[in-house]
């Protein structure tokens, strides 16, 4: 069988059509989506044809690759792109059978096509000068490639336009057998000369950072990419800094119906060291840097399939369309990991994300995380240590999006919710199952159905906060320190049941 890992960023019109075209293929393949971080419905609609898709941890081409390639099941895995309408039917076989035929471990596409300035006034004449061996190759840049996967795991995948000739390079110096295949004509969008300029710098930079010869110390240091790559990832939450209402759901409490971190750690064969964890640390950022170690050496596709296999509750995909339809801006937040956050905002079609960021290094998980300053508050002593606490992100939010807690609602269920739900415009509390947690609460919804979550957002947040200020003052009240609410919040994880459905207990 044959794995095809089809990278997206933002390819919503086209990526049925190509999923369409590939199934017209003879031979048995899974379909892999690797989805960009796209801003529009791209992840939507690959849903539609019922295949598998995953978030890449990062903005960039060769992590999406590298991450496909670690989620695919099968030793020959093919690419290809995701906004392409000229196919050939017959493309799986055209990419695969060099490799199938035991003729090439790695195939290189080339093609009919409009233009080609890097690869002519770049790429060729570099190679011609470092790489001679392939300079033949018609189009070096091709991203139709088909390859084993026991060659992929040893080539590195560079994260900028230099992924592609940097495979063919790699592939070359690896001793892999090449093959060149003609899949016709392919039409696709001309790239501006601001993007063709970003293009001829970066394949320029990777071809020399390859060749053995030329002196580290002269290369154009990677530095200014990856931060450019950082404010990408961001790129989408910047721009709902005019929005006036914004919807945030807890995904562990409201969105899950299980434990993620529980159920990770139970199919890692953690379990045992998580439930220590609990019993043993109680404030909320010893627990979090000692639970992220447990994850140490699994990738992210590990990660993200923990994620795909917990049932989510049932509308809110349906949910979340029509508040944004309303104006909502709408999100989640989770004491869990950034990587798996951004996955399930953009399978549920949301616009963002708050979470902690799991370190990953070539995908792969260290052990160490970073948590964001949207979830510390400082007392302002110098000395002092910042305290883990998540209703900070409302302030957050205010300062740098412009939007007040009075016009946020949010969706919570857990005693690790209480400050937000009183905090926020209007706090929902979904099946809670505690009487803290129900006595805060605006709204309270029952039923295992977010539905009527539609009729609360019918006002502004703004003004029906109006209407609850005067309960909300006297409920001001102390609710114990936030080291007694993270054990609390936290301990959960090591008594629920893999299996269990959420039970509403009347409060």
């Amino acid at each position: 069988m044959i794995s095809i890992v089809i990278p997206v960023l933002n390819e919503g019109k086209t990526i049925r059509q190509v999923i369409r075209t590939l199934r017209k293929t003879s031979r048995k393949i899974e379909i892999i989506v690797v989805d960009d971080n796209s801003s529009d419905n791209s992840v939507e609609e690959a849903l539609k044809e019922k295949v598998r898709v995953i978030t890449s941890s990062q903005r960039g081409k060769g992590v999406s690759m590298r991450e496909g390639m670690m989620a695919a099941k099968h030793d020959i895995v093919a690419y290809v792109d995701g906004d392409i309408l000229t196919y050939p039917e017959n493309i799986v076989e055209l990419l695969t059978d060099p490799i199938v035929n035991d003729e090439a471990d790695f195939t290189k596409s080339y093609f009919e096509r409009q233009a080609g300035r890097v690869t002519k006034l770049v790429a060729k004449p570099l190679l011609s000068i470092l790489f001679p061996d392939l300079e033949y190759f018609q189009q070096p840049l091709s991203g139709m490639i088909a390859a084993r996967k026991s060659f992929l795991r040893g080539v590195k995948f560079e994260n900028d336009y230099g992924v592609d000739i940097g495979l063919l390079i790699d592939m070359h110096l690896s001793g892999a057998r090449i093959s060149e295949v003609n899949i016709g004509r392919v039409e696709n969008a001309m790239q501006t000369w601001e993007q063709l300029s970003k293009m001829s710098r970066e394949v320029s930079r990777t071809i020399l950072h390859k060749a053995e010869s030329i002196p580290q110390q002269n290369l154009e240091t990677l530095g200014n990419i990856n931060i450019i790559r950082e404010q990408m990832e961001y790129s989408i939450l910047e721009s709902i800094d005019k929005l006036q209402k914004m919807v945030i759901f807890n995904l562990d409490e409201t969105i899950f119906q299980q434990s993620y971190l529980y159920l990770a750690a139970a199919v890692f064969d953690r379990e045992e060291s998580l439930v220590q964890i609990l019993h043993h640390y109680k404030d909320p950022i010893s627990i979090l840097s000692r639970t992220a170690a447990l994850f140490q050496d699994r990738n992210l596709a590990e990660l993200l399939e923990v994620a795909d296999s917990i049932p989510v509750t049932a509308d809110i995909r349906g949910v979340v369309k029509a508040l944004k339809k309303r104006g909502y801006v709408v999100g989640l937040v989770t004491d869990g990991f950034e990587c798996v956050a951004n996955h399930m905002k953009n399978k549920l079609g949301m616009d963002f994300a708050f979470a902690n960021r799991l370190h990953l290094f070539h995908s792969v998980a260290t052990g160490e995380i970073t948590i964001p300053d949207y979830f510390l508050q400082h007392d302002g002593a110098a000395e002092a240590p910042p305290v883990y606490n998540r209703s900070h992100l409302l302030e957050y939010v205010r300062t740098k999006y412009h939007i007040p807690a009075q016009n946020v609602i949010f969706v919570g269920n857990g005693t690790m919710d209480i400050d937000m739900l009183r905090e926020s415009g209007i706090g929902v509390a979904f099946d809670p199952q505690d009487e803290e947690v129900c006595a805060v609460a605006d709204k309270i919804i029952r039923g295992g159905q977010l539905a009527p979550l539609l009729d609360i957002a019918q006002a502004s947040p703004e003004k029906t906060a109006q209407k609850w200020s005067d309960r909300k003052s006297l409920r001001r009240i102390g609710v114990g320190s936030l080291i007694g609410l993270a054990t609390a919040g936290l301990l959960y994880l090591a008594v629920k049941s893999l299996g269990s459905a959420k039970e509403p207990q009347p409060c």
